[in-house]
């Protein structure tokens, strides 16, 4: 059973952050999810801070930070990891040891586009809109029903949804 969803970038400050509160969106209270980055910049992306609020997301808990937080006794446990780096863009995508199953959302990285705010912005509202395609085709599997194989299957392809990277 799935209840704790990770979603990793590089620099857990754009497309991770959209992709946790979009899980904590639509979990429906089934999943929890969490981001992180394996070199966290520190703090989000301005652009995402903006569509969250715009979105009424309370910005308030969330934060870029390493993955390390994840891999210690203390960490919650991880069913799912996700990565959501581009791999056409030639961004290396961390890869999460201690999760027993793994899936690949790459995604254009919103925080690369270079412009007025008003570009920026809609460059965040497409990576929403993409990642909120595939959480919602995430939370309208019936996991139940199938095995993990299967599981593994579905994720991936929902990893080569439009606009995947």
């Amino acid at each position: 059973e799935i209840r704790n969803v990770l979603v990793l970038c590089t620099g857990n400050s754009a497309r991770s952050i959209l992709g946790e509160a979009l899980f904590n969106l639509h979990g429906e209270g089934r999943v929890r999810a969490y981001s992180a980055g394996s070199k966290p910049k520190g703090v989000p992306h301005p652009g995402a801070f903006r569509l969250l609020t715009r979105k009424g997301i309370d910005t308030a808990s969330f934060r870029s930070k390493s993955w390390d937080e994840f891999s210690g006794p203390d960490a919650p446990p991880i069913d799912l990891a996700i990565t959501v780096c581009g791999n056409a863009a030639g961004e290396v995508c961390p890869v999460f040891l201690v999760s027993p199953l793994k899936a690949h959302w790459g995604l254009p990285d919103p925080a690369d586009v270079d412009g007025s705010e008003a570009e920026v912005d809609a460059a965040f509202e497409e990576t929403w809109r993409l990642l909120e395609m595939r959480v919602k085709a995430f939370m309208a599997l019936d996991l139940a029903g199938i095995d993990k194989a299967q599981t593994q299957a579905a994720l991936a392809e929902i990893g080569t949804m439009e606009g995947a990277a």
